[in-house]
C-alpha cells in the first residue's frame, strides 16, 4: 500500500529513526596543550593556528556527513522519480566530494584522523531511504537529509566565527556555501514538510554516544576517498536563486 505524504512523515517522526548531530571525535597525534575544558580547550598547537576540540570535531563532522550524504545522493541521482530529485542527488554528490578532498587535505596538516564509515546512526539514515521506493523514497530522502543539513547550517556559522586556524576557516566557509546549496535544492523538490523538520531540528531525541560515533579507522587503513563522478556539471559554491517575489 502506497503511503500519503503525511502518513510518511508521521512516520518518519515516530519511527526508530531519531535525528541529532553532535561532537565526533578522534585523538590528534599532534602535542596537547591543556587549557580550561570543553569545546574551547585547545588540543593542539599547529602552523595554521591552535585547534580547538571544535575544530577538530568540526572536521570530523564534515568527514562524516559525506559518508552517508554521498551514497544517499548517488541513490537519488538513481532513483528519484523527478528531475529536481535527481538534481538534489548530483549537488549532494558533487558537494560532499569537494568536501571530502578538502578534509583528506587538511586533516594531515591538523593530525586529526579521519573515519571511513558513517555512525550507526547515519548507517540507518541510508537504510532507511534505501527500503523505500519511488516517491515515497524521494520524501523520505529528502526529509532526512534536510533535517540534518538544517542542524548543521549554525554548527557551520559557529565554528566559522570562532576558530583561530585559518584552515578550519577554509573548510567553514566551503561548508557553508555546501550546505546552503543543498538546503536549496532539497526544498526545489517541494517535497520537505517545514512542520515536522522545524520540529526535529529544535528538539532531537537524545542517543547514547555510540550511535552517534563514527568507528575509527583500523591501524593502517587507507582513508577512504568520496569521488566526483565524471560529467556532472553541477556548481556548489553559491545556491541557485529561488523565484522573485514581486
Amino acid at each position: 500500500m502506497r503511503m500519503t505524504r503525511t502518513t510518511a512523515g508521521t512516520a518518519f517522526v515516530c519511527g526508530a529513526l531519531v535525528l541529532t548531530l553532535t561532537a565526533l571525535a578522534y585523538p590528534t597525534m599532534l602535542g596537547v596543550r591543556n587549557t580550561a575544558g570543553g569545546q574551547d580547550r585547545v588540543v593542539a598547537d599547529t602552523r595554521y593556528g591552535p585547534l580547538t576540540e571544535a575544530d577538530r570535531d568540526f572536521v570530523v563532522k564534515v568527514r562524516a556527513a559525506g559518508l552517508w550524504e554521498h551514497p544517499l545522493g548517488l541513490m537519488a541521482m538513481e532513483r528519484g522519480t523527478t528531475p529536481e530529485m535527481r538534481e538534489a542527488g548530483e549537488h549532494l554528490v558533487v558537494g560532499h566530494a569537494r568536501l571530502d578532498a578538502t578534509c583528506r587535505r587538511i586533516a594531515p596538516e591538523l593530525g586529526i584522523t579521519l573515519p571511513n564509515q558513517a555512525s550507526p546512526q547515519q548507517q540507518q539514515f541510508v537504510s532507511t531511504a534505501d527500503g523505500t521506493t519511488g516517491r515515497q523514497f524521494d520524501t523520505t530522502a529528502v526529509n532526512i537529509m534536510r533535517i540534518t543539513h538544517g542542524q548543521i547550517f549554525p554548527v557551520v556559522a559557529k565554528v566559522r566565527a570562532n576558530t583561530k586556524n585559518s584552515l578550519v576557516r577554509q573548510l567553514a566557509d566551503q561548508a557553508n556555501d555546501t550546505v546552503l546549496d543543498h538546503i536549496t535544492v532539497l526544498e526545489k523538490t517541494g517535497l520537505v514538510n517545514f512542520d515536522q523538520v522545524n520540529l526535529q531540528q529544535s528538539a532531537p531525541p537524545d542517543l547514547p554516544k555510540a550511535q552517534l560515533t563514527p568507528p575509527a579507522p583500523q591501524p593502517g587503513e587507507p582513508v577512504l576517498t568520496l569521488t566526483e563522478p565524471p560529467g556532472l556539471d553541477v556548481e556548489t559554491g553559491s545556491p541557485t536563486p529561488g523565484p522573485t517575489i514581486r
